[in-house]
């Protein structure tokens, strides 16, 4: 195995968890997320000399998932009927060896979706706010409004759940 090769190798053992939870995160659907993840690594992959010198590839992969998302959307969009958002929020989407707890999975998925997306770079990959801005392509202080908002949130949804399991 070359140089290349292990490299590469480590990469993914050490990132495709953190980058997968990451993409199911923002788009709310196990099997989907596994296909974008394998789609994104298999495109790291094919240019792994310029994606290793990226100053965060783990990034890179969950932002190249994303956009493969949206493309296959697009391709699907006058073929299929979008899915009701209600529904997809109440599909238990994180599967075992997950470590998201399904209630807090569950409040995430109703998060918009750029709200999801920055708590997923932010939260699960460490971004800092920075580099999320550049990931997604908009202005570090939108990154900050959207991890506020989604973190308010989540605190008001999340915190009569807390309060109702220390009552039993």
């Amino acid at each position: 195995m070359g140089t290349q090769q292990r490299d590469f190798a480590e990469f993914y053992r050490e990132t495709r968890n953190e980058c997968l939870l990451a993409i199911l995160v923002s788009v709310g659907d196990r099997d989907i997320a596994q296909d974008l993840a394998a789609e994104a690594f298999a495109r790291a992959w094919a240019s792994w000399p310029t994606v290793s010198r990226h100053p965060a590839p783990a990034a890179w992969v969950v932002r190249t998932a994303l956009n493969a998302g949206v493309s296959r959307w697009r391709r699907r969009h006058r073929e299929t009927p979008v899915p009701n958002p209600a529904l997809v929020a109440d599909r238990p989407s994180a599967g075992p060896g997950s470590s998201v707890d399904p209630a807090i999975m569950a409040a995430l998925l109703r998060l918009p979706l750029r709200q999801r997306q920055v708590v997923a770079l932010r939260l699960f990959l460490d971004l800092d706010t920075a580099r999320t801005a550049q990931v997604l392509g908009i202005a570090p202080g939108t990154v900050q409004a959207h991890l506020g908002r989604a973190l308010a949130t989540l605190r008001g949804e999340l915190s009569p759940i807390r309060q109702q399991e220390a009552r039993s």
